[in-house]
This record gives structure tokens, C-alpha cells and sequence, in this order.
């Protein structure tokens, strides 16, 4: 049986979390600035991504936007009310999220028709090849995973890098200025909610898991739950890759010409999470 975890300190603080916690976060985050800090950020928030690459990435991303209700649903199928306080807490949090998240999917469709690209193609055309890592990964770790696991996976790691990358857009006047006017708050409603500074979501699933595991879990285990948040960001990092790079060398994402290849997908994610 896990110590049980109370929270004592402020939800946004990391100090108020269990040491291991500290340590995961702290292990992930160079990782994570492979997605923050993504090449596609700095060419979007300049308005210079052209209609080719902003097609792809509106349609490469959106099976992880249409599908993040369903990660969520399958994590609350794992749940039973009254097992353990860290399960209710679970079941509450995903139930209350599931229908905000249906909403986040309709304003990813505005976000799209206001950067030019219809819904009809966000809906059914053909996505870049390889973008459908981080949908894929999702699917896998919420459907056949602990709960923790596909919490942290997804509500913890995908949530809170999607946080940090939405700043960084929503806050170039030069990307805004490229959105009709017309339309323009509409079209950046799905920025502006991703990008909101008091955003909560993924400190409260981080609650959640350490609820979840307690303050003493199994080396083992906190390893596994390590991994599975390197897991997200670079799945993460794979689908911008390919979102962008769609029309080079797959072989040569973002880096100069080298004897090797210098991304392979998930051969990388579990270098990155060793």
C-alpha cells in the first residue's frame, strides 16, 4: 500500500509535490524543450508558415484533438468510485474535462478555417505520413495502461507542453495580424484558452497521479511513469516534425546532412527515456 498523498502547498508550486514527482519533472524537461522550443513555433508565430505547411499541420494534429476526449474516457473506464480517494478524484476531474474537450475540438476547426484550410479537409484529408505518432502513443498508453500512467501521459505531459507552445503563438501580434480580421477572434479562441497562464489542467492531473501512487511508489514504477512522459514529448516532437518537414528527406529532420539518421522515431523515445 502507497503512503498517501495530501497536498499542502500551492496546486501550481512544485515544491508541493512528492520528491519523486520533483525528480520526474525535472528528468522530462529537456525533453519537453524538444516541443516548446519546436522550429514551428518561431516560423508560425512570424506569419511564415505557408499554406502547404499550415495545411499539414492543422491536419496532423487534429486526430489528437478530435481523439484527446477519448484518451480521457478511456482512463475513466479504469476508475471505481470508492476504491481509493486518488481514483475519485480521477473520476470527478474526467468527467467534469470530457465535455470541455469536445468544445476544444470545435474551436481547432475555427482556428483552422481562419488560417485557410477548410473543415472538410481538417476532417477527412489525407494526413502527413508519420503524424499520427503522438495520436497513436495516446491510444495506446490511455487503452492498456495503469490510469496514472495515461493520466500523466496525457493530461500531465501532452496538456502542459500544448500550454507552453500556445503562448508563444498566441502572443505574436504578427500571427494574429495574419488571421482576417472577421474572423480573427473566433479563429484564435483555441490559442487563447491553450495559452492562458492560470491554466490548471496540468498541475491538477499531476495532483491526481501522485494521488494516485502516493509519496513512496516503487522505483520501478516511477521509472515506467518517467518514461511515459518522455514518450509523450517525443511523440510529440516526431508528429511537428513531420508536420513540417513533410517535404524533405524524412531521414534529415531539422538537423544538417550526417552519415546517420538524425531522428528515428520511437528508437529515439526510448534513448530519451533510458
Amino acid at each position: 500500500m502507497h503512503a498517501q498523498f495530501e497536498r499542502t502547498g500551492a496546486l501550481t508550486e512544485l515544491s508541493s509535490y512528492p520528491e519523486w514527482a520533483q525528480d520526474l519533472v525535472t528528468a522530462c524537461e529537456a525533453t519537453k524543450k524538444g516541443v516548446v522550443d519546436h522550429e514551428v513555433w518561431s516560423i508560425m508565430g512570424e506569419a511564415r508558415l505557408d499554406a502547404p505547411g499550415t495545411r499539414d499541420f492543422m491536419v496532423g494534429i487534429w486526430p489528437v484533438i478530435e481523439r484527446f476526449p477519448g484518451y480521457m474516457a478511456l482512463n475513466l473506464l479504469k476508475t471505481r468510485y470508492g476504491r481509493s480517494k486518488g481514483e475519485n478524484m480521477a473520476r470527478r476531474w474526467l468527467v467534469r474535462n470530457i465535455r470541455v474537450e469536445q468544445n476544444h475540438a470545435e474551436y481547432w476547426l475555427n482556428w483552422a478555417e481562419g488560417a485557410g484550410v477548410a473543415q472538410e479537409e481538417v476532417l477527412n484529408g489525407v494526413a502527413p505520413y508519420g503524424t499520427d505518432a503522438l495520436a497513436n502513443w495516446c491510444e495506446e498508453v490511455s487503452r492498456s495502461g495503469p490510469l496514472a500512467a495515461g493520466m500523466i501521459a496525457t493530461n500531465y505531459a501532452v496538456e502542459g507542453a500544448t500550454g507552453e507552445w500556445s503562448q508563444k503563438v498566441y502572443e505574436s501580434v504578427a500571427y494574429a495580424e495574419s488571421i482576417p480580421k472577421a474572423v480573427r477572434a473566433q479563429s484564435l479562441r483555441w490559442l487563447q484558452l491553450h495559452a492562458a497562464y492560470d491554466d490548471t489542467h496540468p498541475w491538477e492531473a499531476l495532483e491526481i497521479v501522485c494521488s494516485l501512487v502516493g509519496t513512496d511508489p516503487r522505483a520501478d514504477e516511477v521509472a515506467y511513469l518517467q518514461e511515459c512522459v518522455k514518450r509523450s514529448y517525443v511523440s510529440m516532437r516526431i508528429t511537428l516534425d513531420r508536420c513540417l518537414d513533410v517535404r524533405r528527406d524524412p531521414w534529415q529532420l531539422n538537423e544538417p546532412a550526417t552519415d546517420e539518421p538524425a531522428f528515428t522515431g520511437f528508437a529515439a523515445a526510448n534513448e530519451a527515456a533510458a
